[in-house]
């Protein structure tokens, strides 16, 4: 058997068969960081964007990007998805913390909806924010914790 699931014995590409396991609740949490000059992120804590309200924006994006996920992930079941949040947190004067917590109640776990909700919602930020800072980054999103499934929990350590 192969230890990728996404792939079958002889190689070729497929969708993992849930049909045989038991529907339960599922709950991922992601977060991702934008980092971005102090002026910029002057202008989006006090809504001086051109655009508009830059973490709201963000915010739909990110829960219109977990709903989606499905579409955009080639491997990804679609999925009826009961929750999707999205928070913001400012962890220096330049840098932004994404966090989305994502739910479902159904055979496989939202861990690719809680990442995608995050990189969604910082390119979000990037494309409301690139005429006036070119040097904004992502970084680091990732899986934060997961719980539900066969597979049980997982918490990052760190």
């Amino acid at each position: 058997m192969n230890p990728l699931s996404h792939f079958d014995d002889s190689g070729a590409s497929r969708m993992v068969d849930t049909s045989g396991k038991a529907e339960t609740e599922r709950v991922a949490r992601a977060s991702g960081w934008v980092r971005m000059n102090p002026a910029t992120a002057a202008l989006i804590r006090d809504r001086k964007v051109s655009k508009g309200d830059v973490l709201e924006v963000a915010r739909l994006a990110g829960i219109l990007a977990a709903k989606k996920t499905g579409e955009l992930i080639p491997l990804c079941h679609p999925l009826p998805i009961t929750s999707a949040a999205l928070d913001f947190n400012w962890e220096a004067d330049d840098l932004l913390r994404i966090e989305s917590t994502v739910k479902v109640v159904g055979r496989t776990g939202v861990e690719m909806e809680a990442l995608t909700a995050v990189s969604v919602a910082a390119l979000t930020v990037y494309d409301m924010c690139k005429s006036v800072d070119r040097v904004m980054t992502v970084e680091r999103i990732r899986l934060e914790e997961k719980s539900g499934g066969k597979s049980g929990s997982f918490r990052r350590a760190d």
